[in-house]
């Protein structure tokens, strides 16, 4: 009797591990969350803003109430030239848990802040650019434009850089980070350069759809 009841009891654990299993394989998994990094200077670190106001906070939180689950990564660092960031992509890709699903590269305005030569950044921007490429992570090249005081030339040869790199590493292109906020003071801190918590709104309303579109693929 004592050994048919320890029987029963080990069929029914077997079953129970058995339905487990079965429940497990045919339960589809849930959608993990897409994984973006916002690579850039100020503009995406989110000088003088409150960590909540800042560009990564705000696309995330757009995203998810889009439909879109998603983590944006603050990869900013304020004042980082196209040279500097060119210099710290492999610390930062290595430091990351997971390979990201898009990359937002935002940098080039402190190269027009410091009139470094228009030629220095697109080669700078390349070099980040093929290496994205080469790793298989997608990019989202976020433009610049220059001031109007840099004066005619400056200003050609730099704003045709960004068109150039997306066709060359056939990216999409944002064609200005900061659309709509420039030309509005109250989007802007006392300094006339970097967006408020309001700005940093604009901004994500702006390059939201591109990068909804760049990660439903």
């Amino acid at each position: 009797m004592r050994i048919e009841l320890k029987l029963y009891g080990v069929r029914a654990q077997i079953f129970k591990l058995f339905a487990v299993i079965v429940l497990f394989v045919s339960t589809p998994a849930l959608a993990a969350d897409k994984f973006v990094v916002a690579f850039g200077d100020s503009l995406s670190a989110g000088y003088g803003l409150k960590p909540a106001e800042s560009f990564p906070v705000q696309l995330e939180a757009a995203l998810r109430r889009g439909g879109t689950p998603a983590r944006v990564h603050n990869a900013g660092v304020s004042g980082d030239t196209t040279a500097q960031g060119r210099a710290r992509l492999g610390f930062v890709l290595r430091s990351l848990k997971a390979k990201p699903n898009l990359v937002i590269l935002q940098l080039g305005g402190n190269d027009m802040l410091r009139a470094i030569d228009p030629a220095q950044t697109e080669a700078n921007l390349s070099a980040i650019l093929a290496d994205l490429k080469k790793r298989g992570i997608p990019v989202l090249l976020a433009g610049m434009l220059a001031a109007p005081n840099m004066g005619k030339a400056y200003q050609t040869r730099f704003d045709a850089v960004y068109p150039k790199l997306a066709r060359q590493y056939s990216v999409k292109l944002y064609p200005f980070f900061l659309n709509g906020v420039t030309a509005n003071r109250t989007l802007l801190l006392k300094d006339g350069i970097h967006p408020t918590g309001k700005g940093v709104s604009v901004v994500v309303a702006g390059i939201l759809p591109q990068v909804k579109r760049a990660l439903g693929r």
